[in-house]
């Protein structure tokens, strides 16, 4: 062989696509199932004598970027040619592909090729996972069936599967002979963190740069690839740095550049830089789309040329041409502006609302038998198997925030959130039809409680009761799925089944009419100075809902203790300021003024937990602020965090609340 056709890589090939399966994962004996993953889409081209070419998408050569991944597969090859389609992906600590980390190696390597010439480049490692093979030495195999390209593919040995391997790849019968399901492959998929699974025809060829049917995803997410068109100043906390990305991408039908939405949850600090000195660098006077946005949109905004593609995660697309609900993933250096088109808006199907019994009928009790079936899907969660159903089910109506949205949030909280429930009984409140519909209180571990929930029986007013401690994240999640969106702890723990004496101070600082969380921020203020000078720690959180709560770490053992000091503090400041506050809980006296609810240290009272969400129009959630924030507090708003917004403040702040069981000191 001549030396030129031995160096001779393979002609890149335009990617075949996957095409959406429109929420029905296919089924049947002649698909096969893959993980959809998540990174960047490249070809690994090699020649004869091992050289190597990897191309994006889009025809842009990788080879340099990723060239650790250059020359491993040519011992395999025996002097043959071959060209793998697949994904490069690099993997976060906790051995998941990891979509931002791989955007944060790109951002060093951009950095790296502007810097001093002649260094190597090293970062996160990269792994190249190949799902399909078009070429083995003289042959295409474009034509040949999926299944025989696969066979091909895995008989090709992995000298080092660390930086080459195969995507796994099962067929129907391979399932059934399992005794599974393709459900059960994608309830594997989500536990496992994968973006959601793809479903391939056995029979059919390799089509380049075709959407056909034979290859269809199932996303467990949805993701969107946008065009940056401007951005916004950050504001508050995020005062001189970026604060939203303002978004386009291209009409389906008309090819125009059309204003849809903007982004401004998902950045870390890093990136929020990063992005701000490119967008600056691309500014222009005007916008770039077709037709003006709406004026409330796109106040402070700076428009910039559309020459960035990012991606984002949303949960719906409005007919309005909006994406809602948003979050930020990264740039998409391998995609092209001119490929970007707008998604098509779904109808969402409003929650249905409760039935209502017949005047001479008796009100049903609530109780989750009385959830309709709908769909099921079993997930692993820590060491458990669980079923969870109806995930589709919108419970916040105005925000379009699902049941399965829910049990994300609590899985995704579950590490700050675990340790201030655990030893502590739980009482839920239950919105089966969502929080428009009729909710329900439950104290006593509901029928068809899993057998393995640890529970608790204590003596209550009306005889004992059975109360479920949710120490682990299956015992949080199994609550999500019942429609548990609220969850409310005492002040004090159980020990091998009996009660100890309070460990933790509570103030309840409720804004009267007229009073919002502002007022709520000076009354807090006056409190930490008068808990430090008693000698105790205080912490503040938002309730969720109108207020907010400070706690600090007790230790005493007089059960009525907290509740008497705290009544004294409330009636000090009532009487210092009787204008602003008030200690007693009479309706009559609260217009104008915050109630300090000195009474929720009784040990038969509740407050709700850190991070819970609330049954509130929207998903707020009951937020630990810094002291900082307190003060700054000038508007409701200020105060006002949805799950989203706490899951990022959690990648930012961790736990602001972690250190309050350190902090317990004697009651005054």
């Amino acid at each position: 062989m001549a030396a030129d056709e031995a160096s001779r890589v393979p002609a890149w090939v335009e990617p075949m696509l996957a095409k959406a399966d429109g929420g029905r994962l296919r089924s049947g004996r002649e698909w096969a199932y893959e993980y959809k993953l998540d990174g960047y889409r490249a070809s690994m081209q090699i020649a004869p004598d091992g050289t190597t070419v990897l191309t994006s998408r889009n025809n842009i050569d990788f080879t340099a970027e990723f060239a650790e991944l250059a020359g491993v597969l040519a011992p395999a090859l025996d002097g043959r040619a071959a060209y793998l389609d697949g994904e490069v992906v690099v993997y976060g600590e906790d051995g998941r592909i990891d979509f931002e980390r791989m955007q944060e190696r790109r951002g060093h390597y951009v950095r790296h090729q502007n810097g001093p010439k002649g260094l190597e480049f090293k970062d996160a490692p990269v792994r190249f996972l190949a799902f399909d093979l078009l070429r083995l030495g003289d042959r295409s195999l474009l034509s040949t069936p999926y299944d025989e390209r696969r066979r091909l593919l895995d008989e090709l040995p992995m000298p080092d599967p660390y930086r080459v391997s195969v995507v796994r790849a099962v067929t129907f019968d391979e399932l059934a002979a399992d005794r599974r399901t393709p459900e059960d492959f994608l309830a594997h998929a989500a536990s496992a963190g994968y973006e959601g699974v793809v479903a391939k025809l056995r029979s059919s060829a390799y089509v380049p740069g075709q959407r056909p049917d034979s290859w269809l995803k199932h996303p467990l997410i949805r993701t969107q690839e946008v065009i940056v068109c401007g951005w916004r100043p950050g504001q508050r906390s995020f005062t001189g740095t970026l604060g939203g990305l303002l978004l386009g991408a291209h009409d389906p039908a008309t090819g125009d550049l059309v204003y849809i939405g903007d982004v401004g949850t998902g950045f870390s600090q890093a990136t929020r830089a990063d992005l701000q000195a490119q967008l600056q660098a691309m500014e222009r006077r005007t916008h770039p789309f077709v037709t003006t946005p709406p004026r409330e949109d796109t106040a402070r905004a700076r428009w910039v040329e559309p020459r960035l593609v990012g991606e984002i995660v949303y949960r719906q697309f409005t007919r309005a041409g909006r994406v809602r609900h948003t979050a930020w993933r990264g740039l998409r250096h391998d995609k092209d502006p001119a490929e970007v088109l707008a998604p098509r808006a779904v109808p969402h199907e409003p929650a249905v609302p409760p039935s209502s019994p017949s005047p001479s009928s008796p009100a049903p009790s609530p109780s989750p038998s009385l959830e309709p079936a709908g769909q099921r899907i079993t997930v692993q969660a820590g060491n458990r198997r669980l079923t969870l159903s109806n995930l589709d089910k919108v419970l916040y109506p105005a925000d379009g925030f699902t049941k399965g949205e829910v049990i994300n949030y609590y899985s995704r909280v579950a590490a700050v959130l675990l340790p201030h429930l655990a030893g502590r009984p739980v009482t839920f409140i239950c919105y089966p039809n969502g929080v428009d519909g009729q909710k329900w209180f439950e104290k006593n571990v509901p029928n068809g409680a899993p057998a393995w929930l640890r529970t608790v029986r204590l003596a209550g007013t009306g005889g004992t009761i059975d109360y479920p401690l949710l120490d682990d994240l299956p015992g949080l999640v199994w609550a999500a799925n019942m429609a548990a969106l609220e969850l409310h702890v005492p002040q004090w723990t159980v020990q091998s089944g009996d009660r100890r004496p309070p460990d933790r101070l509570v103030f309840d600082l409720d804004p009267g009419p007229g009073t919002t969380i502002v007022e709520c921020c000076r009354v807090a203020e006056r409190l930490h100075e008068v808990l430090t000078a008693d000698g105790l720690t205080p912490y503040a959180k938002t309730s969720g809902s109108k207020g907010m709560q400070l706690y600090c770490g007790i230790r005493t053992q007089d059960p009525a203790a907290p509740s008497a000091y705290a009544k004294r503090l409330a009636q000090r400041l009532a009487r210092e300021t009787p204008e602003a506050v008030t200690a007693v809980m009479a309706k009559a006296q609260r217009p104008g003024r915050v109630f300090i609810d000195w009474s929720q240290n009784n040990p038969a009272k509740t407050t709700v937990a850190p991070y819970s969400l609330r049954g509130r129009d929207h998903p707020t959630v009951s937020t630990p602020v810094t002291w900082d924030e307190v003060r700054a507090c000038r508007h409701v708003t200020h105060l006002t965090f949805t799950a989203d917004e706490v899951l990022d403040r959690i990648d930012e702040h961790g736990d602001l609340l972690a250190e309050v069981a350190g902090t317990c000191a004697p009651l005054p």
